[in-house]
């Protein structure tokens, strides 16, 4: 009995990345994809107009 509590932590933790990965794969692309890319574009010229604002130098 004592091999079954030593193997079921690593099968869980295992259970729960590839549902991560699956879940991340299945995210990607798609109709999505507009949406995030949206998203992070909108966040990019947050931060550079805040950039501008306060005078910092861009690189």
């Amino acid at each position: 009995m004592d091999y079954v509590s030593a193997l079921l932590p690593p099968v869980v933790m295992a259970a729960f990345f590839i549902g991560l990965v699956v879940t991340i794969v299945k995210s990607q692309g798609g109709t999505n994809k507009a949406k995030e890319d949206a998203v992070v574009d909108a966040a990019l010229a947050r931060a550079e107009t805040t950039r501008q604002a306060d005078g910092t130098a861009t690189s």
